[in-house]
């Protein structure tokens, strides 16, 4: 299975699937300490960084498509902001990524 791998953190799914042979495309994020680590553990795997750049990216053939998108805008802790929250747009992001790639599965949490 070839996957991309969204709001990445430091990429539990790459860790889980590295025994059945997964491997990730690429990885989309954006904060310093996780994304330095994605790049300590993960040399060879590109760090796209932020999703909503997502129309330049480069066309590929993905089985997978996973992430988890922030909950912080559909909680009490950000106030329940929802699709008003910057952070709660990105689940529709998450949305668009899946329609331009039409990856096989879709693994999204949040």
């Amino acid at each position: 299975m070839r996957f991309l791998s969204l709001c990445s953190g430091i990429e539990a799914a790459s860790v889980a699937w590295a025994p059945l042979g997964w491997k990730a495309w690429a990885f989309a994020e954006i904060a310093k300490f996780p994304s330095a680590l994605l790049a300590h553990r993960f040399p060879t795997t590109p760090n796209l960084g932020d999703m909503t750049g997502f129309k330049e990216w480069a066309d590929a053939t993905l089985d997978l498509l996973c992430g988890g998108t922030p909950c912080q805008s559909y909680s009490n802790a950000g106030l329940r902001a929802g699709l008003d929250d910057p952070r709660g747009q990105l689940m529709l992001t998450f949305g668009a990524i899946a329609a331009r790639y039409r990856p096989r599965w879709l693994v999204w949490e949040n």
